[in-house]
């Protein structure tokens, strides 16, 4: 166990470092369930976004296969997010009061963790890899906001009980 330094470097992922693997709700049971790339398509030439997804519930047994090619990203926190690929609510999502706090999955909420624990934030430098907007850059105001730490540390504590509780 690493003891936090209060420091957050910014480690320059993007949204598109997490959709690996999404935890979402399943339409049968109301538990979690996993998007994940479909095993049976090795196929290295396509892109990481846009290869075959499969969606697997274990408690009920629910296998979905996508293999379309449109793609749609939950941008903003007005309304509760939904996976990219079949559209299901995310599990990793709680409402506060500034908007929905979410995540697509437990590395992307401990980086959120992270992000919003430490007391000094660094930013990548945007002349070093030529990306301006990492992940961490496009969080909204009220996540990134001092002020709003407690709520947003208690939002995060939420979403781990209710993945523990499930």
């Amino acid at each position: 166990m690493t003891l936090f330094s209060g420091r957050f470097r910014d480690p320059r992922s993007s949204a598109y470092d997490f959709i690996g693997s999404i935890i979402v709700r399943c339409p049968r049971r109301e538990k979690a369930a996993r998007v994940a790339p479909a095993p049976e398509n090795p196929d290295d030439r396509e892109l990481m976004l846009f290869r075959p997804r499969r969606v697997v519930c274990r408690g009920c047994g629910l296998s979905r296969v996508w293999s379309g090619r449109r793609v749609t990203l939950s941008h903003g926190t007005a309304q509760p997010a939904r996976d990219p690929y079949f559209g299901m609510p995310l599990w990793l999502q709680v409402e506060t009061r500034h908007g929905w706090l979410w995540a697509y999955n437990l590395e992307h909420l401990d980086l959120i963790r992270r992000f919003v624990q430490a007391s000094l934030r660094e930013r990548a430098p945007w002349y070093d890899t030529g990306q301006k907007m990492t992940l961490v850059a496009r969080l909204p105001v009220w996540i990134k906001r001092a002020k709003n730490r407690d709520e947003v540390l208690r939002a995060v504590s939420r979403i781990h009980a209710a993945l523990v509780a499930a």
